[in-house]
């Protein structure tokens, strides 16, 4: 029995003492005025009486009712019921502070204009809300109606009433006042009550939300509910606490929150708590704190804050399960014939199906948790333990988010200190647990058997808080409606302390006379319910393992115990793969243990290697909890296996497998060392309960050894009662003796784990844990006096703790204290404790002794045999820095190399690391013996390293990998990587120095020391002296125009000259735009007398300096594009509207710009002078390209300066003080605006349509006159600008646009054409119409920078510099602002792309986190963005318009844009000659920073890796794969240049600009210089002697259309990664040196012909990532190809180079299908590729058939030819074909001598000229000279491999006379220098002619 109310309080309002203007509220009466003994008067109550603060109110409110909850320091709940109501007083009462209120005051009061609050306060600890209610409305009522019943009798009874706290049963109580309740009490009390609170939160909040809330209170965040009412708060944490059963919530608990607590939220630990919804401002502040909005329906949650979801399938089921009970309308409403009626649950009932569904949820969760308790002690008390790693490695939720964090909270740690007794009390979870959980996983998929159980399961709930259900005998007096309003009413009056007083004692008086209750007893044994394991098989979990696998295992481990080693090594590396399944490491467990128990754990040393190999794996392949399992498994085993090392001196299996953390773990040796206790804890009590059956004979039915240790645990408990006490004192003794014998036990075991082999290494375990094992134990004991007696221990030991790090030291107070957890946790006396302490040193010490002789033996064993050591092929200039270092090459994750279970693995491979000058070099083997013979070459240039970084491996990847050794891992921007261990082999010493030299090699000092510099700096010196006597001239040019450049930069001149805009009607008709001319270059001197650099100083160099300007790229394409004329007197033709600038040509004015320039032709070069200024880096606009239907051009320049914008733009919201780019007064400013706005209304003018059009290039003045075709423009106008909004950042319908012609992606995008929707908003306002244009956030939308009509200028810039900057409606150019990411984006997208493909390690789930890294780096979507803009850019020009494209520096993303355009537009950019024009001209010649970019120097490397020209090369990529036909370089000779980008083999992508080419002497250099065999400087020049080779850069699918116009699409889903950064080939390294690529295939062809004995097959194995497929199965053509080459040679022929037989074969079958089709028609077969390519302005198609005797090449002219051809006809063809094919292989002496002549030779050393026969020889690629033409005999041979140059020589000493000075030529080779000398000038240049065509086509 329990008293109903414990204290009735009055609590009034008073005046705050402090002055302020709220009041506080003051106890006036309490009863019983003294505390009771059980239940101490809680303190506080007047603040929960008024949680908004004690305040006065001008109107009379009615009563109000809620119920607080107060926890004391015990953790006991006491309920306060707050029954408020309002009281008038006077002001003057106020202000007297009420001095008059203990007087009882019975006059009436006169109505004043305030009114202060009074409480009624019922404190209770039962939760009785409607019983407080009605008690506390009756004594409202007799006060405020006046009924006779005395306030002090009604209190008084309350006071004094008792009720049952549990068992159903029912009390009827009346106050003494006519009032009659029933009170029901709970069945079990163990259940909570809930009333409807549960399902008002549901509505208040709904599903999601509340299971947020669920998941975050039980993961231990913060919690805080808002809302006006304080009732609904008390609910709602009542309904959450409901929710949490059978877990008891053990933080701050808060219902309602008063104001004068509000710091309380701060607190560091959990909450639940609620406050009123006005203090909602109070919580902005929060930053952990969930916040729930009970009154608005929302949970707000913080950025920092993740809330733990519960893991599937239970988060799915319990939706499902909710929304049946909450909606079961939601089951038939898309019904066809719905059902009339559906029964609705009461609000009631409802509420307890909530319950039950969580109920349920929990039940499976913890489904079997009983079989994971630990019983460490039973008497005197029981001591349990959970073993949280068994548990959710059994269940599979190891890597779950959610349970984890449950189990380790507080709640659960209580759940098992409750719940975990053997012997207790059970309710309806125990019975649900046992008894229906597998049930329920059964019925999981049946949504009608759920909902059947869950409404039995609330039926129960509701039964356990309604016993008695139809019993409503309530009768309680209410006051009169609207009582509360009455003018006239007396104050609360004060009660009589005796009257209450003596009814309480009376009352009191009579319970202590009365009979105590005896309660019935209803402990029982819990029951456990199925175990875990029958539980994961009937979920089919463990059914996912092949049983051939283990089959595998079991067998591998019969042979080697059988001796049966050969067999058992070919086993070795699938048994090893196969542990990382997690039932073959049980399997592998279970099978070792078999032979353990035949007593056959003495082995061999092979056996010994093989078994402790598979022991390594298995713990390595285990993840972080999951490993506790096997580990605890092995732990016996690997004390018990051992080999005989000498005569007394065994090693055992532990010695071999210390490398991995869960050694060094405290969780680990606690659940194991509870685990062997528990079960000498079970063997004690069985062995007893044997010898008393023995005794009785009788006892338990069945075999005691069935019993488990909770079964026992319960018969002791029911078995204590009754025992005596010596009984229980010798049960406490042998228990603790069995825990201290396994302390002593587990003492020596860690010692065994953590002591290393060879204690003198001194290995460091601090990181590893032992330095804090206190602080992660999983332990729910604190540990009292474990620290200082350990502390005690170890000083007199000897083994203080010092600074040293002596592992020794470490592993004794690692064990000092475990031993203090354990045994303070189990009970062991202090006296034992210090017994232990002074024992483990003694035990460390002994196994130290042990250790050192196991050491010395273990050393005299016969080392491993290692594989040989491969030497790497070097390149021509490459050196070795360093010889190999043996390392093992590791897994980094990629999933191909590592090979999936069941596949060849190439990795681990072991091998060596040679350090270059060029690479890095890895080349080895397999450690897997099965893949053993092959090759594994893994290798990247220096200069492409991104991160150098040491690493630790957890475990041992092989046998051979010693514990200390140094780990590497080498990452590349070519997406190559390196994870490597050295060898114990390979000192410290060796290790540092490898790093101490790539790291001097990867950031030299300068970019002329790297290896493109050089490789051939000895022959430079070599030929130092002859290069001084050749053209001097030329280098002086460089110096002096670098030394002129210097000087002069920084002399600005300006010429202040106003400028006045033309008129409208006379702007546009100035100048006619004549019709190309582009056979000629106009090149201007015009120089205005106050440039820069005086004229006279380089008079005598201009000529040459532009003619060296002349034949750069920049020069050659506008040539091309017809962009000027060039005429003998340097003057430019005055017609025409661009000019090239040669004021640039000593780069003075931008040193990143080339020399020659195309501008205006109206601007003169000193205002460009002055403009530049105004742009960043000095990159003033100039024009790059020009369309030429359109006439529209395409200019690029730098971000302008803040003063640039202003006076470009003239914003008038501009901010007054703006930083000048230079210093100047307001008139040098306003003349260099003025000057801005000429330069750009000239290019205006520059285009033809504009004087059409009246100087405004409308829409319709523009379409009318230069649009083609049948779309006008209201037709394509707005798709282009509905592009543009996107571009801007707007929404738009469709991802991309749609013009009047061009080309869109292929067939790989379908449907997507129809999805480009017209925004008629923006197209009306391009139209003329005036359209406001808004976002959805109700801002300006970014478009209203786009004016009403169509532009003849758009300029693309950032929108942040152009804020706040608004549009001249005159002006005739428009800003497009958009968003653009920076360079340290990129970067940083490029490491997570990097670490994407190339991960570093392996994961369990590679594929999804491959997808979900490759998401996070937002690569794709920063080329989405390039693409975006680019097309925009590309419509703009198609409809006429010029675009400036003026965005950064200019050297980055306005390079990509630019770069992107002209491929799109140009199809000359998109063969191999227009690309290279392309990258020499926008990348090279107008300065991209490829040196700063890739960190090439020491000086740029705090910068790091950017890769824009990579991502450059990526979108081409993406163009290329939509139009496969459109482009004459294939794939590779991207990825090519991607590579060779980094690898600073070549000269090509070194430096910033053409200035440092030119300071380097790079920019001019003479022809021939470095035409040696070998040696390239420029990518361009080696790509081309390849390309003349082989076809390795062609693509055979190249077919273009005239003038084609391309448009990718560029959303994401039609993006693809490219396969550069995914793909490797490990059989020979990267391909992209082709000279060690060729090299490695000619081994592998002489070892498949050493073996002709038996017939060879032609078949071969490819591995895709091991081998180069396309070199190994290269296509048909490539083929074809290299066959009749083959041919060729065989015949004696000079082989042909491919391209022109490619012609050859193309214009003949061209011909011949002309011929043929006139007769007949054509295989259908042929058309099949040009079908399938969807081409139809194909002119040529091309099939290629193979067939197994022969190949044939078909091609036909027309995709429309008929199927219908005789067999005849076919083979007719088919013959001539082949004969015409091969009429040119005819045997001829003379192509052997392909050209031969009598030379003059001089001779060697002091030898002269002598006349001799040559004869040049391209078959055999030789020189050669005889005496006479006649002889036979053959003087000399001059190998032109080695020929680096031929060129004009000088007569020497003895030369020939008569004869002229330019008939002499060398002859230089890498050996010497040959002199020559032929008859006249004719032949000299024929024979210099030969040869070098005969070098070229080599």
């Amino acid at each position: 029995m329990a008293r109903l109310a414990d204290y009735f309080v009055i609590v009034a309002f008073a005046p705050d003492n402090h002055g302020s203007g709220d009041g506080q509220g003051q106890i006036l009466q309490r009863f019983p005025e003294k505390d009771w003994e059980d239940n101490p008067f809680p303190q506080g109550i007047e603040l929960f009486c008024q949680p908004s603060g004690w305040q006065l109110f001008t109107e009379r409110n009615a009563p109000t009712f809620f119920i607080a909850a107060l926890t004391d320091i015990n953790s006991e709940r006491h309920y306060c019921a707050c029954f408020t109501f309002l009281e008038a007083i006077e002001s003057i009462q106020l202000q007297h502070h009420l001095r008059e209120e203990e007087e009882e005051m019975a006059a009436v009061i006169q109505p004043t204009q305030l009114f202060a609050p009074k409480s009624l306060v019922l404190v209770s600890r039962l939760d009785h809300a409607d019983v407080f209610r009605n008690c506390l409305g009756l004594v409202y009522t007799i006060y405020v109606d006046g009924l006779g019943t005395s306030l002090e009798t009604v209190i008084g009874n309350l006071l004094t009433c008792t009720i049952p706290i549990a068992g159903g049963t029912q009390r009827t109580i009346s106050l003494g006042a006519g009032d009659r309740q029933v009170i029901q009490t709970p069945i079990n009390d163990s259940l909570p009550i809930s009333n409807c609170s549960v399902a008002i939160l549901f509505q208040q909040l709904g599903i999601t939300n509340v299971l947020g809330l669920f998941c975050a209170a039980l993961t231990e965040h913060k919690i805080l509910f808002l809302s006006s009412s304080y009732q609904r708060l008390t609910d709602a944490c009542r309904a959450l606490l409901a929710l949490m059963f059978p877990l008891k919530y053990s933080f701050t608990y808060i219902p309602i929150l008063p104001a004068q607590l509000l710091e309380v939220l701060s607190t560091p630990t959990p909450f639940i708590i609620g406050i009123s919804s006005i203090f909602q401002s109070e919580t902005q502040d929060l930053l952990d704190v969930i916040v729930a909005d009970l009154d608005g329906g929302t949970v707000t949650i913080p950025e920092c804050i993740h809330i733990s979801l519960l893991p599937e399938p239970f988060l799915h089921q319990t939706c499902d399960a909710l929304s049946m009970v909450l909606d079961p309308e939601l089951e038939t409403a898309d019904l066809a014939f719905p059902p009339s009626t559906i029964s609705a649950s009461s609000l009631k009932m409802q509420d307890k199906e909530i319950r039950a569904v969580f109920l349920r949820l929990f039940a499976q969760l913890l489904q079997g948790y009983r079989w994971c308790l630990h019983m460490i002690r039973i008497h005197p008390e029981p001591v349990i333990r959970f073993h949280m790693a068994a548990f959710l490695g059994q269940k599979g939720l190891v890597e779950d988010d959610f349970l984890p964090k449950m189990l380790e909270g507080m709640a659960f740690a209580g759940f098992v200190t409750e719940r975990g007794l053997p012997y207790r009390d059970i309710d309806l979870f125990d019975e649900l647990v046992a008894n229906e959980a597998k049930q329920m996983q059964v019925d999981e998929g049946s949504k009608a058997k759920i909902l059947y159980h869950i409404k039995e399961l609330a039926e129960q709930l509701y039964k356990n808080e309604n016993p008695y259900p139809a019993v409503t005998m309530h009768k309680v007096q209410k006051p009169t409606e609207g009582c509360y309003l009455r003018l006239h009413k007396r104050s609360f009056p004060r009660l009589d302390e005796g009257s209450i007083q003596w009814i309480v004692d009376q009352a009191t008086a009579k319970l202590q006379m009365a009979p105590p209750l005896v309660k019935a007893e209803k402990k029982c044994v819990v029951p456990s319910g199925p175990s875990l394991d029958a539980f994961m098989e009937c979920s089919g979990i463990l059914l996912a393992n092949s049983l051939r696998q283990l089959e595998v295992v079991r067998n591998c481990i019969t042979y080697i115990f059988e001796n049966k080693m050969l067999e058992a090594k070919k086993l070795l590396p699938a048994v090893l793969r196969t542990m990382k399944s997690r039932a073959a490491r049980n399997c592998l467990t279970q099978e070792l243990n078999l032979h353990v128990q035949q007593n056959r754990a003495v082995l061999d040393d092979q056996q010994f290697d093989f078994i402790v190999r598979m022991m390594n794996c298995c713990l390595q392949n285990c993840n972080a909890t999951d490993e506790y399992g096997v580990a605890a498994a092995l732990l016996p085993l690997v004390t018990t296996f051992c080999r005989k090392l000498s005569p007394g001196i065994t090693q055992f299996a532990y010695s071999c497998v210390q490398e991995h953390l869960v050694w060094t773990n405290i969780q680990f040796w606690e659940a194991m060392f509870y685990c062997d206790v528990q079960n000498h804890i079970r063997t004690l009590y069985l062995e007893g309960n044997e010898e008393e059956n023995h005794m009785e004979k009788g006892g338990r039915e069945g075999p005691p050894e069935e019993m488990s240790a909770l079964e026992i645990a319960a018969m002791q408990c029911r078995l204590r009662p009754t025992m005596s006490r010596e009984k229980q004192l010798e049960l406490i003794q042998k228990e603790e003796s069995t825990v201290f014998s396994q302390a002593i036990h587990y003492a020596n075991r860690m010692s065994y784990l953590l002591l290393p082999l060879d204690t003198s290494k001194n290995r460091l375990l601090r990181g590893s844990g032992l330095g804090d094992a206190e602080s992660i134990s999983n332990s729910f004991i604190t540990n009292s006096i474990a620290s200082s007696v350990a502390d005690s221990y170890d000083i007199e030991s000897g083994f203080e703790d010092a600074e040293s790090s002596d592992v020794v030291n470490y592993v004794v107070r690692f064990i000092n204290r475990f031993v203090d957890k354990v045994c303070t946790e189990s009970g062991v006396t202090n006296e034992h404790l210090k017994g232990l302490h002074v024992m483990i040193p003694d035990i460390v010490q002994m196994h130290i002794e042990t250790l050192d002789a196991v050491h010395r033996e273990s050393k005299r064993l016969p080392p491993i045999q290692k594989p040989k050591l491969f030497h790497p092929s070097l390149l021509v200039g490459e050196e070795n820095v360093m010889d190999g270092l043996r390392v093992y090459l590791l897994p980094d994750g990629r999933e191909e190399a590592a090979g999936p279970t069941g596949v060849l693995s190439l990795l681990p491979a072991e091998g060596a690391i040679y350090l270059t000058t060029y690479r890095i070099i890895f080349k080895g083997t397999p450690t897997d013996p099965l893949a053993g013979e092959q090759v594994v070459v893994r290798s990247f240039p220096i200069t492409s390293l991104t991160k150098e970084e040491k690493i630790t491996v957890q475990a041992q990847v092989d046998q051979f990998i010693q514990e200390g050794c140094a780990q590497l891992q080498l990452r590349s921007c070519t997406f190559q990587l390196m994870r490597i261990a050295f060898d114990e082999e390979v000192s410290s010493e060796s290790v540092e120095t490898f790093r101490k030299n790539l790291n001097k090699l990867r950031y030299s000092q300068h970019v002329s020391d790297t290896f493109a510099f050089a490789m051939d700096q000895p022959t430079k010196v070599a030929v130092q002296p002859k290069s001084k006597e050749k053209n001097p001239l030329l280098r002086t040019i460089s110096k002096n125009l670098v030394k002129n450049a210097k000087m002069t930069i920084g002399r600005q001149y300006v010429t202040r000259k106003k400028y006045t805009p033309p008129t409208w009607e006379h702007s546009g008709g100035q100048k006619q735009f004549p019709e190309d001319n582009e056979d000629e270059i106009s090149v201007s001197e015009e120089v205005d007398r106050s440039t820069l650099i005086p004229s006279t100083s380089i008079r005598a160099l201009d000529k040459m300096n532009i003619s060296h300007l002349v034949e750069q790229a920049c020069c050659r394409d506008y040539q091309r594009l017809g962009l000027g004329t060039l005429s003998n007197s340097l003057t430019r033709s005055k017609n025409e509207p661009f000019r090239i600038s040669t004021i640039n040509r000593m780069y003075a004015i931008c040193r990143s710009y080339p020399g020659l320039l195309i501008v205006p032709e109206s601007i003169q070069d000193n205002t460009i002078q002055r403009i530049s200024r105004c742009y960043r880096q000095n990159r003033f606009p100039v024009v790059c390209w020009r369309n030429s239907r359109t006439k529209a051009v395409l200019l690029r320049s730098g971000r302008l300066h803040s003063k640039g914008v202003v006076g470009l733009f003239k914003a008038p919201n501009a901010p007054a003080t703006v930083s000048l780019p230079f210093p100047a007064g307001p008139s040098q400013a306003d003349s260099t605006s003025l000057e801005q706005e000429k330069y750009l209304q000239a290019v205006i003018n520059s285009m033809p349509h504009y004087a059409d059009a009246g100087g405004r290039n409308t829409l319709s003045g523009f379409s009318s006159a230069h649009m083609s075709g049948s779309d006008s423009s209201e037709k394509w106008q707005p798709k282009l600008v509905s592009l543009m909004k996107q571009v801007m950042g707007g929404k738009n319908e469709g991802p991309g646009t749609v013009s009047h012609e061009g080309k869109w992606g292929s067939s790989q995008a379908p449907g997507h054409m129809n999805s480009y929707a017209v925004n008629m908003e923006i197209s009306s306002r391009l139209a003329g119409k005036k359209v406001l244009s808004t976002q959805s956030n109700g801002s300006s939308s970014d478009t209203g920078f786009l004016q009403q009509h169509h532009t003849s200028l758009y300029i693309i810039g950032d929108k942040s510099q152009l804020r706040g900057v608004k549009p001249d409606p005159l002006q005739h150019w428009e800003v497009v602002p958009i968003e653009v990411f920076d360079t340290r984006q990129v970067k940083s997208s490029f490491k997570k792309l990097m670490k994407a493909c190339v991960p570093g390690s392996p994961c369990m789930d590679p594929r999804a986190a491959y997808l979900r890294s490759l998401e996070e780096s937002e690569w794709l979507v920063q080329i989405h963005k390039i693409l975006e803009i680019s097309v925009l850019v590309v419509e703009l020009l198609d409809t006429g318009s010029s675009v400036l494209v003026s965005l950064e520096d200019g050297w980055d993303i306005t390079t990509q844009v630019v770069s992107l355009v002209q491929l799109l537009s140009d199809p000359y950019y998109r063969t191999m000659d227009g690309f290279r024009l392309l990258v020499e001209k926008e990348w090279l010649s107008f300065g991209h920073r490829f040196s700063h970019r890739g960190a090439q120097t020491l000086a740029s490397q705090s910068n790091g890796f950017t890769p824009i020209f990579l991502q450059f090369l990526d979108c081409v990529h993406q163009i290329h794969l939509q139009f496969p036909l459109e482009f004459e370089f294939s794939q590779y000779y991207l990825k090519f240049l991607a590579y060779h980008y980094v690898s600073s083999r070549f000269c090509t992508f070194l430096l910033d600009s053409d200035y440092e080419r030119l300071e380097l002497g790079l920019l001019y250099e003479e022809k021939g210089e470095q035409k040696g065999p070998q040696l390239f400087r420029s990518v361009w020049d080696y790509m081309d002697q390849l390309n003349k080779k082989m076809p390795v850069f062609f693509n055979y699918m190249y077919a273009p259309e005239d003038g084609e116009v391309l448009r990718p699409y560029s959303n994401l889903s039609n993006l693809k990664v490219w396969d550069y950064y995914i793909q490797e080939t490990l059989s020979e390294g990267p391909s992209y040196d082709c000279e060690l690529a060729q090299g490695q295939v000619e081994p592998m062809v002489e070892a498949d012909q050493q073996d002709t004995s038996t017939p060879q097959s032609k078949r071969r194995i490819i591995w895709p990532c091991y081998d180069n497929c396309s070199r190994i199965e290269p296509d048909a053509i490539s083929q074809l190809l290299e066959e009749l080459q083959n041919l060729e040679m065989e015949l004696g022929q000079i082989p042909e180079r491919w391209k022109d037989m490619w012609e050859k074969v193309k214009v003949f079958h061209c011909s011949d299908a002309h011929a043929d089709l006139a007769g007949s028609q054509m295989v259908a077969s042929s058309l099949l590729m040009a079908s399938s390519l969807s081409h139809q302005r194909r002119l040529l198609g091309t099939y290629l058939q193979e067939s197994h005797v022969s190949s044939t090449v078909n091609l036909s002219l027309d995709s429309d030819t008929s199927s219908t051809s005789t067999p005849s006809r076919e083979k007719q063809w088919g013959r001539k074909s082949t004969n015409t094919l091969y009429i040119q292989f005819q045997t001829a002496e003379s192509e052997n001598r392909s050209y031969e002549g009598s030379l003059y030779k001089k001779g060697t050393f002091m030898k002269p000229w002598k006349s001799r026969w040559f004869v040049l020889d391209k078959t055999k690629h030789q020189l050669r000279y005889y005496d006479s033409r006649q002889a036979t005999e053959c003087k000399g041979v001059i190998d032109l491999a080695e020929v680096e140059s031929v060129m004009p020589g000088t007569p020497t000493m003895g030369a020939p006379k008569m004869v002229g000075e330019k008939a002499f030529f060398d002859l230089k080779t890498t050996k010497r220098v040959y002199n020559f000398c032929a008859q006249d000038v004719q032949l000299a240049q024929q024979w210099i002619d030969r040869i070098q065509n005969c070098l070229s086509d080599s």
